[in-house]
């Protein structure tokens, strides 16, 4: 049985994202602060944490939760589920590690979808490699089983949106994609810029490791577009 961790100050809230992963199979566990979920998590990690930014009195401490868990462990599932929907959260919640940023206002059952995602995503990264499931593209491979990303062998380290975006424009180098298309293929709902961000982010991860990267082309009033090396 998957643990999953929510970390939110709200009782109410709290309560009832526990009911409905309770009644998804889960074995749910519940912190209203910072500081008792640290505590807990340094005797055992759950399986998956759902965290809120503000809590109680430290307004931004789910983003210091967040550094906490990733210190802890590097692949541990993290999503924030919060009611702050600026682009600057987003980009820091992102930046900061977490593989997902949602707002309160999802529906229960994208949530539940969305950290079904991910357990699949943590359960392919523990299969071995498929040599029919890998998309290479000169010095770029997708392995879309593991959903690993590997540019010039070294491995990128992608947020499973970010990776069926990336899948979506490798998948047909020079054509263009739209930003609806690309939020379509990654199975998110988010305005255009936040779609911008993604991409964004997905190429500084990339130059981080290969400065003269320059694959994602930007098609002004169109979209984007992945350039064959």
């Amino acid at each position: 049985m998957k643990k999953i961790a929510i970390i939110e100050d709200e009782p109410a809230i709290r309560e009832n994202y526990m009911e409905m992963l309770n009644a998804q199979g889960y074995l749910v566990s519940g912190y209203s602060n910072r500081q008792s979920a640290e505590h807990a998590f340094n005797d055992a990690l759950p399986d998956l944490a759902i965290v809120d930014i503000g809590l109680g009195h430290e307004i931004d401490g789910g983003f210091l939760l967040c550094q906490t868990l990733r210190s802890l462990s590097k692949t541990l599932p993290i999503i924030f589920l919060t009611a702050r929907d600026s682009e600057i959260d987003t980009v820091c919640g992102l930046r900061m590690g977490a593989d997902d940023y949602l707002t309160k206002d999802i529906s229960m059952a994208h949530l539940a979808a969305r950290i079904g995602a991910l357990f699949r995503r943590m359960e392919a990264l523990e299969q071995p490699a498929d040599e029919t499931a890998l998309i290479n593209r000169g010095p770029l491979t997708l392995d879309t089983k593991r959903m690993q990303v590997f540019w010039q062998q070294q491995l990128v380290d992608l947020t499973v949106t970010e990776f069926w975006m990336l899948h979506s424009l490798a998948q047909r180098p020079g054509h263009v994609k739209s930003r609806n298309e690309l939020m379509s293929d990654a199975k998110i709902y988010v305005d255009d810029s936040t779609i911008t961000s993604h991409v964004k982010r997905i190429r500084k991860k990339f130059i981080a490791l290969d400065a003269d990267f320059d694959c994602i082309d930007t098609v002004y009033g169109m979209g984007y577009r992945w350039e064959q090396v």
